[in-house]
């Protein structure tokens, strides 16, 4: 444990280094240039051959020599569209800003990539990586996913760390069992019903009346359909119809969310959006159509994995708490689906004020980079020991 940990520590300013040039050059969806470029040369030091196999996408793979088993480590590189506020010498100004802390998984697990190159002859089997695109809409985890990143060598489980600022200090760490991040669907619900004058209200078939009926409707669901037990979000975002004071449009349309924790409750749900949308149109006689325009299912941690990862979590000395269960919706659910894998979320935050200027996503946030050895020691440790535990 302590090799791990200690050579961790002992390239923290190098860790800090890789953190703070990613900050600087933020870069949203798959379009990501400079990540890649950056990612891909410090890989290539490392004397670890990566390969770009979507956009935007990277893999890698270290040791293999002894067969085995494969355990893939993740981290998204992607930034998010809004100007930092965050006050920081090393702040970026390119209208991107680094608000989720992607800037921070990709220097922890380029970090665990060169310890775990360190022990590679010690590997009782592979460490794949997954350097990923496009978390923040969704995109990425599937476009990985299609382009093999499962395969060749297959992977046996996978692990994945998300940092936390504020009050989750570093040292500490969110673990659970089950379904820990909400499924998350986009909908677009359009309402086409008869154009006419704002005065004759008689002859036209008004849509927007509609739209309000529909949406009322579907609160129904929540309340009358769905075991109250069972958490469920279903949010309309957006309603958008006509252009006149005086004109009853001939459309409308909402966009909304669901999300939940049950695979059987999100089907039954869709189902019901689809039947209340078109029975309330038929009702005052418009049409209407729903539309899925993408979708994920909950994150599920692996039991099994999930225990096991707990384990070595406590022989790193890191606090464990409850993951506390989100209606957040995370792309690594894609992988969880397919193989068994655990997501974790790690403290990086402090008990400074600066720390609390602001959560997640927001202009202002700051994250503590002491997490930063933590993170690759928590991810290296965990590969190799489960490697020698699965040989």
């Amino acid at each position: 444990m302590s090799n791990f940990l200690n050579a961790a520590h002992e390239m923290k300013e190098e860790l800090i280094h890789y953190r703070r040039f990613l900050h600087q050059i933020p870069e949203v969806g798959d379009n990501l240039p400079q990540t890649t470029r950056f990612v891909m040369e410090k890989l290539t030091e490392m004397n670890i051959e990566p390969e770009e196999i979507c956009k935007g996408g990277i893999t890698a793979v270290i040791g293999g020599r002894k067969g085995g088993k494969v355990i893939l480590l993740r981290a998204d590189m992607d930034a998010l569209p809004m100007i930092e506020e965050s006050g920081l010498a090393f702040s970026a100004t390119n209208g991107c800003a680094h608000t989720c802390g992607h800037d921070i998984h990709t220097a922890m697990l380029l970090g665990a990539a060169k310890l775990l190159k360190q022990y590679e002859e010690e590997l009782d089997g592979t460490v794949k990586l997954m350097f990923q695109p496009s978390e923040e809409n969704m995109a990425g985890a599937a476009a990985m996913l299609h382009s093999g990143i499962l395969q060749n060598p297959k992977v046996d489980a996978a692990m994945a760390l998300h940092v936390f600022p504020g009050n989750m200090h570093v040292g500490m760490m969110y673990w659970g069992t089950g379904p820990i991040l909400a499924s998350s669907d986009v909908f677009r619900i359009t309402v086409s019903g008869k154009g006419g004058h704002g005065a004759i209200p008689q002859n036209p078939i008004d849509p927007i009346h509609v739209a309000v009926h529909i949406y009322m409707a579907l609160q129904e669901i929540l309340t009358r359909e769905v075991d109250p037990h069972e958490p469920i979000v279903l949010t309309i975002g957006t309603l958008h119809a006509g252009d006149a004071p005086n004109v009853i449009p001939e459309t409308a349309v909402m966009t909304g969310s669901l999300r939940t924790f049950s695979k059987d409750v999100r089907v039954f749900v869709k189902t019901r959006l689809e039947e209340i949308a078109a029975g309330t149109a038929k009702t005052f006689r418009a049409d209407c159509t729903v539309e899925y325009m993408g979708g994920l299912c909950p994150t599920v941690n692996d039991e099994a994995l999930a225990l096991e990862i707990r384990k070595y979590m406590n022989e790193l000395g890191i606090q464990l708490l409850p993951f506390p269960r989100q209606m957040g919706s995370e792309d690594f659910a894609l992988v969880a689906e397919a193989v068994p894998s655990v997501f974790l979320g790690i403290g990086a935050g402090g008990a400074e004020p600066y720390y609390h200027k602001g959560g997640s996503h927001n202009s202002k946030v700051i994250f503590n980079e002491d997490v930063l050895p933590l993170g690759a020691a928590a991810l290296s440790y965990s590969a190799y020991h489960w490697l020698k535990n699965h040989c």
